[in-house]
């Protein structure tokens, strides 16, 4: 499993965009290495849209607390899950998260894989997923990473992370 200190793996995921007016865009391929190089982001995981914590708890403080990460220093919020682009963006859209927290497909799972971070849910008709898990990454290297024990939800939101930060 990643660590603190470790550096992200260079994995593509993948973003999508209803673009300005009707035109779709994506869905966007883009290494997540890449796009941490120096930067400050706070990346979440998540079992699966439209999940009730996942849709009614977990999103909705990182939504919420947006503005506290910006003035904290974080360049961005990514939300993770294994699901495709397109459902990403339909629950990001559901939850009206706008330009607050990006929301990231991670289709395949090999971003949960290849940090050591999937689960698998097929007993619950879920098939592989991520866990639950938060952390704070610094020009692609994990400062702090939180991961929910299994059925919890107590390390990796919005305001325990927002700790942390503001902490260092």
């Amino acid at each position: 499993m990643i660590k603190t200190g470790d550096s992200l793996p260079d994995i593509t995921l993948y973003a999508y965009s209803n673009g300005e007016g009707a035109c779709a865009i994506g869905p966007n391929a883009f290494s997540i290495r890449e796009r941490c190089q120096q930067r400050k982001l706070v990346i979440f995981a998540l079992p699966g849209a439209f999940t009730p914590t996942c849709s009614e708890r977990h999103v909705p403080g990182y939504v919420a607390a947006a503005d506290a990460f910006s003035a904290a220093g974080i360049d961005e919020i990514l939300c993770v899950s294994v699901n495709d682009a397109f459902v990403m963006n339909a629950w990001g859209s559901s939850l009206q998260v706008g330009d607050a927290v990006k929301m990231i497909g991670d289709g395949n799972g090999e971003f949960a894989k290849a940090l050591g971070l999937s689960q698998d849910l097929s007993a619950r008709g879920m098939g592989h997923r991520s866990q639950r898990y938060a952390m704070l990454v610094e020009d692609g290297v994990v400062r702090h990473l939180a991961v929910e024990a299994p059925g919890k939800f107590e390390v990796s939101d919005a305001q325990s992370i927002l700790a942390v930060i503001q902490q260092r």
